[in-house]
């Protein structure tokens, strides 16, 4: 593991890997090296952070609303404060796009086909996670996924990444809800290795990394913007057809597409991307009914990129940004929010 990571560990309270005269458990072994990975992690977030010199600070807005949406294209949980890590947003046992619904090739299955899909919730309740939806009965899983669950190899937007099987009942429970075709439910669990951001789209760092995301880790969207957007339809969408992380109130309209850096509590954001938009924002998110149209037809009239980006996103209309984390900490609805500029 070499010194920095064995010194690490023994701050921590875990010790170093034994000799090869005391061989111990492969699991162990795993859970040490992926704790020393974080914990390496956080020193890197933290000295860096150490270094840079003092940033003009311009306030520029408000936390209006947090979201973590544990099960990827399910119903968010708002949450008024939360743990921002490199992979996203984490408050309690629920981490963002940390579960994902697979059909039997192991390929993700998002509300792009299963529009229903925004119909459930999951929850941490005490020593359970509950997932629900209308007319199922709630189904109650462990916190930790046994570690008698196989490992599958799934798909997420071309790209192949872990995740430990919830189980029959979960399955069950899924495939009786959309009533489709048989499904399952998988865990990212923190020591498995996420998907590269680069790898997707090549405007992010090789650092840059995400579990079972589209892209990027923070989806940063204003309350002007959204309003502004309901002035041009006839039937007024919600933040949740959009489904960003974090909801900034008390800025212009679609200021946020020119926030490079921000910073927001102890945390410092920088800006990769607009967030080009699919049909998954037709999905009624109290409905789970999508209607292909509304409100990408309207985006699809003023919200296009520049002709020298199509390369980047296409014909598709941009709506919120894009965000990664520049070192770890807490964010709260009601910080304000900075834009940071050069001293």
């Amino acid at each position: 593991m070499g010194a920095v990571g064995s010194s690490v560990l023994t701050r921590l309270g875990v010790p170093p890997p034994r000799s090869p005269a005391q061989p111990r458990p492969a699991w162990l072994t795993a859970a040490a090296l992926g704790l020393a990975a974080v914990a390496l992690g956080t020193v890197v977030w933290r000295r860096t952070r150490s270094r840079r010199r003092r940033r003009r600070l311009q306030r520029v807005g408000t936390v209006a609303r947090l979201w973590i949406y544990p099960v990827k294209s399910c119903k968010g949980v708002a949450v008024s404060e939360a743990e921002c890590t490199a992979l996203g947003l984490r408050s309690g046992n629920l981490w963002d796009r940390f579960w994902l619904v697979i059909d039997e090739t192991g390929n993700m299955v998002t509300a792009r086909q299963e529009p229903r899909l925004v119909m459930i919730s999951m929850t941490d309740e005490g020593d359970t996670l509950t997932l629900r939806a209308p007319s199922m009965e709630d189904l109650l899983l462990p916190l930790r996924t046994p570690t008698t669950g196989a490992v599958l190899k799934c798909r997420v937007h071309g790209l192949d990444i872990p995740g430990r099987d919830c189980g029959e009942a979960a399955a069950r429970w899924m495939t009786g809800f959309l009533k489709t075709q048989p499904c399952r439910l998988v865990h990212f669990e923190p020591h498995m290795r996420p998907r590269k951001s680069h790898q997707i789209k090549p405007v992010f760092r090789p650092a840059d990394q995400v579990a079972y995301a589209d892209t990027s880790p923070l989806l940063v969207l204003s309350e002007a913007s959204l309003a502004d957007l309901n002035c041009r339809l006839q039937q007024q969408v919600k933040a949740a057809n959009f489904r960003p992380n974090i909801l900034i109130s008390g800025c212009a309209v679609y200021a946020e597409d020119s926030w490079d850096e921000l910073c927001i509590g102890d945390v410092e954001l920088r800006r990769v991307m607009a967030c080009s938009r699919c049909v998954l924002t037709t999905v009624d998110p109290d409905t789970g009914v999508m209607s292909r149209k509304e409100p990408l037809e309207t985006l699809k009239s003023y919200r296009l990129c520049d002709p020298s980006e199509q390369k980047l996103y296409g014909k598709s209309p941009l709506f919120g940004q894009h965000f990664v984390p520049e070192n770890p900490g807490t964010i709260k609805v009601g910080d304000p929010v900075y834009l940071l500029g050069q001293s």
